[in-house]
């Protein structure tokens, strides 16, 4: 597939490496000449240097062959006028990144983004501050991804030192709890990813990812030895976007205080933030922290442009007794580290927006696509079509990959934690947990 990324900043590099690594045809598009040389040294891309949204410029990068074009540079200007052309010219897709959030909200209401040309709007700091907020509001948990409006819910828990589940297999916690329909879809112990089975046993400070309906989760909650947690006051650190879309998310209905070290966007953020105390302090202060009521607060949420930053005042804060503690990374590989170090959550926007576009890049019909902090593997939700193969024999007949399973079914307003005997059919939107090895082998089944 000839895929256009024009950009090759943070999310550019990131989705360029994501997307060399599957051997997919990249060409990506930069104005910086160190940037580019950067990315041809260290990945198997193809670049071109110049602005995107000049017609000889994508002509160069022969627009016209594109299956997605994917303008992500830091330029929202740039972004849009780059994929309303690249759609003129013959890209079969285009998607567009954007910071305002008012640009998503909108589309369709005044301005119809589609028919200018721009398939896709994508916001990063939108849908962190939108996963951020799920957080919060559902504060035991470490992750929380929803499929369909919350049909069904992926959600990932550390397994307490007493919890009643502790050291017994997948089976006999099943078969202990009748009333409660989950499915255990990935482990994380220390940095291993494991596929439970049923004769997988459960072991004492695991990160547990679950499929479950959101009638069940507390029970599930209950189970690995967590409790819930009266969120009251919450304290943002940062002056980024993401500070504000998250403020602005949660400040009717809880006590928010954002600190800014920046006096013109304090400004700013009051006159945007009616409901929210604006703090002019240093970020990386405890003892300015301490002094605003950091002791106090129910939720710290360290969303400063410095992940060193955000990881350092999260785990102090953490230490001072603050129950919930979510931290914005820009690297990769402190995902890996999120659940060894104290912090509740890492954030990282990144992986958020490559988790959005990559459902584009999948083959077969694919609704979502998600990763698990630290998990060596990919949650992807796909439509069975008309005709498949797979409605023709039950799950445990289809021989699947041993690195993937099935972790839920949505079939119309119905929710299935699929058993061996479950038989897929046409329109089910099926939730599958594969391993890199595997995916290739899952496309072409549901294709």
């Amino acid at each position: 597939m000839k895929i256009i990324i024009a950009g090759a900043g943070d999310i550019g590099f990131h989705l360029a490496d994501l997307l060399s690594i599957e051997n997919q045809d990249i060409t990506l598009i930069d104005t910086d000449k160190e940037v580019l040389n950067f990315a041809e040294t260290h990945l198997d891309i193809f670049s071109i240097r110049g602005d995107a949204s000049s017609v000889e410029v994508l002509e160069r990068a022969e627009v016209h062959k594109a299956r997605l074009f994917i303008a992500v540079t830091t330029s929202e200007q740039t972004n849009l006028l780059a994929s309303i052309i690249a759609k003129k010219m013959g890209a079969k897709q285009t998607i567009a990144r954007v910071n305002k959030s008012e640009y998503i909200r909108q589309n369709g209401k005044i301005i119809n983004f589609k028919e200018l040309g721009i398939d896709t709007l994508i916001s990063p700091p939108f849908l962190a501050a939108k996963e951020i907020s799920r957080l919060i509001r559902r504060n035991q948990l470490t992750d929380v991804f929803e499929f369909e409006n919350g049909r069904l819910s992926l959600i990932g828990l550390a397994i307490d030192e007493k919890a009643r589940i502790a050291d017994k297999a997948v089976m006999a916690v099943a078969e202990n709890n009748p009333n409660c329909v989950f499915r255990p879809i990935a482990i994380l112990r220390d940095e291993e990813t494991i596929i439970p089975r049923g004769n997988t046993m459960l072991r004492k400070n695991d990160h547990v990812y679950f499929i479950a309906e959101n009638k069940d989760i507390n029970s599930i909650v209950k189970m690995t030895g967590n409790q819930r947690i009266s969120i009251k006051r919450i304290m943002i650190l940062g002056d980024t976007g993401l500070a504000l879309q998250t403020a602005s998310l949660l400040q009717n209905d809880y006590q928010v205080t954002l600190i800014s070290k920046d006096a013109a966007l304090c400004n700013r953020f009051a006159e945007l933030l009616p409901n929210a105390l604006i703090i002019k302090a240093d970020t990386s202060n405890m003892s300015i922290l301490k002094e605003e009521g950091l002791e106090q607060t129910d939720a710290f949420l360290a969303l400063t442009n410095n992940p060193e930053t955000n990881i350092i005042t999260s785990l102090m804060a953490k230490k001072l007794g603050v129950p919930k503690t979510i931290a914005l990374v820009d690297n990769r590989d402190y995902t890996h580290i999120s659940q060894n170090i104290g912090i509740d959550t890492l954030i990282n926007k990144k992986l958020i927006a490559a988790n959005n576009i990559f459902r584009f890049v999948r083959k077969g019909k694919i609704e979502a696509v998600t990763s698990l902090n630290g998990v060596d593997a990919e949650v992807i939700e796909f439509v069975i079509q008309k005709k498949s193969k797979l409605t023709k024999c039950p799950i445990r007949d289809l021989n699947f990959p041993r690195k993937a399973l099935i972790g839920g079914i949505i079939r119309g307003h119905k929710s299935i934690i699929p058993l061996g005997e479950t038989t897929l059919k046409e329109k089910d939107k099926v939730i599958i947990l594969a391993m890199p090895e595997a995916i290739p082998r899952i496309e072409e089944m549901f294709r």
